[in-house]
């Protein structure tokens, strides 16, 4: 697995990838960020994948707690590296097993990106 980094507008928890979409309209930057984003997730199996993660116990999950979703374990770590490279995972190795976090910053950078117009 690559150690592809997270974008770097998600990774602090003060500075989300982009405005509300009710806000204004997005820059040309933004729109790609988002849109890989959002691509990352369009797929069944990494948004389950990132449902598992995000969801799991203690906020992060291991790849062997996880793996389990249909598809082969290489297909699996391929989906996986996608969702890091869009910057919606970050992972740590730990011995032969690879633990996986959602960032409560990504989780509040979506929430944000579709909030309504307040």
């Amino acid at each position: 697995m690559s150690n592809a980094k997270a974008l770097p507008l998600l990774e602090s928890p003060v500075a989300p990838c982009c405005p509300p979409l009710s806000e204004r309209p997005l820059t040309a930057e933004e729109s790609v960020r988002t849109a890989t984003m959002f691509k990352a997730l369009g797929d069944p199996v990494r948004l389950r994948l990132f449902s598992l993660v995000a969801s799991h116990e203690g906020g992060e999950a291991c790849v062997c707690d996880i793996s389990d979703v249909g598809v082969s374990q290489p297909t699996v770590s391929h989906h996986l590296k996608k969702l890091k490279d869009a910057g919606l995972l970050t992972s740590e190795r730990r011995g032969t097993w690879v633990y996986y976090r959602v960032e409560p910053s990504v989780i509040a950078a979506m929430g944000q990106l579709l909030a309504p117009r307040g």
